[in-house]
């Protein structure tokens, strides 16, 4: 297998996997740590990585820098480029994970996805698990990775604008989920976005990303199954939503374990949405 280009079946994968795996010709592991907008302070010193991992800045890099909202995807022609850059090619097998347990890098995830490359998954536990196994980290550097030949395919189906949320409003075939906290949700808590109005998007439910996760890993299969099977997501189509387009990567990765097809990550989320004061908003 070490020799072998790797592929990688599920949406996730386990530190023991990825450690089996570290030599497989075509792996690249991805660093996709982010600060949380709810942090005071985000600022991380002598920041550690997993051994041989590339940086992947989703916030300064792979996020439209033309956008007045905070992580809106790249075009395709961009993105491309960008991922030529950190070195990735189209046989590459990614493995993507964040310092915090799994909190940004299934965005990139999702991303990749989006873009037409499916040979990726998000390291269950990230950081946090792979220390407690006492696997091998460094301190961070900028790698520099030969360019690479990747090229994306667009798919516009995984992702969409409040066009389409507001069309699935009030179509009883589409579910609208969102990830953010309870207080958040149903406008007891303020915005972390100071101009942008607390609540939520009316008919959606609250399902916090947190209740998809135990100790910074995701539930099991069952679990996560189980949990999606009460909210009755037998509909055409699901979309998730959040505050930035962050976190409604996790609830797409816990749907896409338990089996779940048609899914939609609404890329501004309720950053776009509570800040157009044309969209009607719910707070109960």
């Amino acid at each position: 297998m070490n020799a072998m280009k790797l592929h990688i079946d599920g949406p996730l994968v386990s530190t023991e996997w990825l450690l089996e795996n570290l030599s497989a010709s075509n792996l690249i592991i991805l660093d996709a740590t982010m600060g949380k907008i709810t942090d005071s302070n985000t600022e991380i010193s002598e920041k550690k990585q997993i051994k041989g991992a590339s940086f992947f800045d989703i916030k300064h890099v792979f996020s439209d820098q033309n956008s007045s909202l905070p992580n809106t995807m790249l075009s395709e022609h961009e993105f491309e480029e960008k991922a030529r850059n950190i070195g990735i090619n189209n046989d590459s097998a990614i493995v993507v994970y964040d310092d915090l347990g799994i909190y940004s890098s299934p965005r990139v995830w999702w991303l990749f996805k989006s873009m037409g490359h499916a040979n990726i998954a998000v390291l269950d536990g990230g950081l946090p698990s792979w220390k407690k196994a006492n696997l091998p980290i460094e301190n961070s550097k900028n790698s520099s990775m030969p360019k690479g030949n990747f090229k994306a395919k667009y798919q516009p189906q995984m992702m969409c604008n409040s066009d389409k949320v507001l069309e699935a409003i009030s179509d009883t075939n589409k579910s609208i989920f969102d990830a953010r906290s309870k207080g958040r949700f149903y406008g007891t808590e303020s915005e972390p976005r100071k101009e942008i109005r607390s609540g939520h998007i009316p008919s959606s439910i609250n399902v916090p990303f947190s209740s998809l996760q135990n100790e910074g890993k995701m539930l099991s299969e069952k679990q996560l199954t189980t949990l999606f099977n009460k909210l009755s997501v037998d509909n055409e189509e699901t979309i998730f939503s959040c505050g930035s387009g962050i976190t409604a990567c996790i609830l797409a990765l816990g749907a896409e374990i338990s089996g779940i097809k048609n899914l939609v990550v609404y890329d501004g989320s309720w950053t776009d949405w509570g800040g157009n004061h044309a969209l009607p908003i719910q707070k109960k």
